[in-house]
């Protein structure tokens, strides 16, 4: 654990991570709440790998929601730099603090005028440097960091190792307190070393079918049993094919939802292939999929029977 910022410990034990998650509808696994705790107690990044809608970022945003602190949201992309990730002056104010110098005849030395101008009533802060010098509780969720270019990446290094940013003009700035701090990856392409080696690691992929069943149950109210499970195993034989892109979970819950919007109580070929747009989002993958909605719908109905 890096010196220098304080950390309390948010969670007694893995038990603890997981019974506080479910409490706000996050159902974890062992893997998922071991990490989160072991996060906790060593004062380190986790880096969140898996397909898009898995629930990577509700991950960072439901630890955020039962520890009681503050969400910092850097959400990335391609062009992220410094001043939109960590910092930037207010030129505009800097330059009207000089005129004003120069129209006031102000005998102040330029020494005295620059160090006024970088300063922190100049300063504007971004999600990076908020996080550090936040005094209450924060968990600093780094969203889709793999759409930065690799020279980004070096902004988070400083900050991943040691909790810390250094500004030329005001020198370094030491966190307070150390926030937990949730890196979300697509795998779109490969990270650098250097920012793996400063996190645990944690891989989320679909759910198995009873863990998705669950979820709807979870998260779709008034939803039976039997529908949710028809609409998870359907999902998952979907996702056996081969599509651009699969069905996230958020999908099916939104397919779950439709489904009881229209009052369906059993899924049957013609009921799955007409609302496959709200799994489906490629007229490809609708197609490929549509012969397997109205097998599958056909044996689940089936075995329900």
């Amino acid at each position: 654990m890096p010196d220098g910022p304080a950390n309390e410990f948010r969670f007694d034990s893995v038990d603890d991570v997981r019974d506080r998650l479910r409490k706000v509808d996050y159902l974890s696994d062992e893997g998922i709440a071991g990490i989160v705790y072991l996060a906790d107690r060593l004062g380190k990044p986790i880096l969140v790998e898996g397909p898009a809608g898995t629930g990577k970022t509700q991950l960072a945003k439901s630890v955020a929601e039962i520890t009681n602190a503050r969400l910092i949201r850097l959400q990335c992309y391609e062009g992220l730099d410094e001043s939109k990730a960590l910092y930037e002056w207010n030129y505009k104010k800097q330059l009207l603090r000089i005129q004003a110098s120069k129209a006031d005849g102000d005998s102040t030395g330029w020494d005295q005028i620059e160090e006024d101008i970088f300063s922190d009533d100049f300063l504007l802060t971004r999600p990076l440097l908020e996080a550090i010098r936040a005094e209450d509780p924060v968990v600093l969720l780094i969203d889709e960091v793999d759409r930065v270019e690799v020279e980004t990446e070096a902004l988070l290094l400083e900050i991943l190792s040691d909790y810390q940013v250094s500004i030329p003009e005001l020198g370094t700035i030491t966190a307070r307190q150390i926030p937990l701090v949730f890196l979300t990856s697509n795998n779109t392409r490969e990270l650098s070393e250097a920012l793996k080696r400063r996190c645990l690691f944690l891989h989320i992929d679909y759910p198995d079918m009873e863990r998705e069943k669950e979820i709807v149950l979870t998260k779709v109210p008034d939803i039976s049993e039997s529908l949710a499970d028809q609409v998870a195993r359907i999902v998952r034989s979907i996702r056996q094919l081969e599509l651009k892109k699969s069905p996230s979970v958020s999908e099916t819950l939104d397919w779950a939802r439709t489904l009881m919007l229209l009052g369906v109580e059993k899924v049957d070929a013609e009921v799955a292939t007409s609302t496959a747009n709200i799994l489906l989002k490629y007229q490809t993958d609708i197609a490929k999929a549509n012969k397997e909605l109205s097998n599958e719908a056909s044996t689940v109905n089936r075995a329900a029977k």
